[in-house]
């Protein structure tokens, strides 16, 4: 029996009847039916494009904007749906089985328009609203560096001017989502600031600036074997004059302490995701084009007993990979409640991201497997999914993420809020 305010989801099965079906909120279900129309018709059907082309998937996040489902994780009262962190990652995952890099670039959007209404002035809320509820604005992301170490000390500058805007400059890298986003949201430092010299957090500076505004360049210079449609490349920002209304931190306040552990669920929903893609492709594959081996006595590839042994230890990894998933998203709304404290939090998502990790990787490396030689053609495609699975998996090394779990059942040790714990 559903909840109450639950609906009967007719979401596409994401393998079989393998995953378990997703109810959604009465109030959600159009716009996610909206969305996957948008995901079907026209950014699937593009994703082998996009990987080849290496480039912003420009007519692939136009038709994301006409679903409408940028605005899903705004509150009601700005004009949105609100909607879970579950809701949330199951969009990410099924754009992620069409295209990993515009669920990346959809990924980095969901997640700093929910920081910015943390931390941001009041005055800016209703206009970042109506900027993505009226205009379909997307928001990508300004904020690694080229540093020695990931965590080196921020050298790209906002200094303030006596309109209330700042004076930006410095590089940026691995900018996902930016190179075409409506606003760039970008960090800086503001040496300036109040107690910035004690505390370089209280420097931390965040603007929200068109791409076209004088003095950004967009290199367009990512050149990764996977993830390429994000094109997460570099950026630099020379005497950028940034408009005062768009000054998203007050100052001394910054990310909140789960941010890292949202940005690490993220993950785990694209690669399950990307993961399901590829498993999707070898169950089509098998059937109607590979040849059964000859010990296995079989007319058609699909009945070999070890092709489909091969096929359900992947599929089951990958559920247990999703319910995990779904289970920390489950969490950080618990977390945003209150309901627990943050190790409560961080130690699941961390196990979340190590089976995220080993099935999806497994997965789009064995499809081969299944399918035989004929599908290492490179009219195929079928490398991409593995290719963007790296590069995803790459993010929170997974190597730190087992050790961290295991620190804390043999020590108690509990994590503090940090960049990737």
């Amino acid at each position: 029996m559903l909840d109450e305010g639950m609906t009967k989801t007719t979401l596409s099965p994401l393998l079989g009847a393998a995953f378990p079906p997703l109810a959604l909120p009465a109030e959600v279900a159009p716009l996610m039916l909206d969305l996957q129309k948008a995901i079907g018709g026209e950014i699937a059907p593009r994703a082998v494009e996009n990987d080849a082309t290496g480039r912003y998937p420009t007519e692939s996040i136009a038709a994301l904007k006409r679903s409408g489902f940028l605005r899903a994780i705004l509150p009601k009262s700005l004009g949105g749906l609100g909607i879970s962190h579950r809701l949330s990652m199951e969009a990410q995952l099924r754009l992620a089985i069409a295209d990993s890099s515009v669920a990346q670039i959809y990924k980095v959007h969901d997640e700093i328009v929910r920081e910015i209404l943390t931390y941001c002035p009041e005055g800016l809320k209703p206009r970042l609203a109506r900027a993505i509820v009226d205009e379909g604005a997307i928001i990508g992301l300004a904020v690694a560096e080229s540093g020695r170490t990931v965590d080196a000390p921020m050298t790209t500058t906002a200094l303030a001017r006596p309109d209330g805007g700042f004076v930006v400059n410095g590089r940026k890298i691995y900018t996902t989502a930016a190179a075409e986003a409506d606003y760039i949201a970008t960090w800086a430092f503001n040496p300036q600031a109040p107690g910035a010299s004690e505390n370089a957090l209280a420097g931390m500076q965040l603007n929200l600036i068109p791409p076209a505004t004088e003095g950004v360049t967009v290199h367009r210079d990512w050149d990764a074997i996977g993830q390429r449609a994000t094109d997460s490349g570099t950026i630099t920002f020379d005497q950028v004059q940034t408009d005062p209304l768009w000054n998203a931190t007050i100052p001394g306040q910054f990310s909140p302490p789960h941010a890292s552990l949202r940005y690490q669920v993220g993950f785990c929903a694209i690669m399950i995701g990307t993961a399901i893609g590829a498993l999707r492709q070898a169950a089509d594959f098998v059937p109607s084009k590979s040849r059964p081996w000859p010990s296995a006595k079989v007319a058609n590839a699909a009945d070999d007993p070890l092709t489909q042994r091969s096929t359900g230890e992947l599929v089951a990894d990958l559920v247990a990979a999703y319910t995990l998933m779904l289970s920390a998203a489950d969490l950080l709304d618990a977390y945003e409640r209150g309901d627990i404290d943050r190790t409560g939090l961080a130690i699941p998502v961390y196990a979340a991201k190590v089976a995220a990790h080993k099935a999806s990787l497994a997965a789009a490396s064995e499809i081969y497997t299944l399918m035989g030689t004929r599908s290492v053609a490179r009219a195929n495609g079928f490398d991409r999914y593995w290719r963007n699975i790296r590069v995803l998996a790459l993010h929170d090394p997974v190597n730190w993420k087992q050790a961290e779990i295991g620190r804390h059942v043999l020590t108690g040790w509990q994590p503090e809020p940090g960049l990737y714990q």
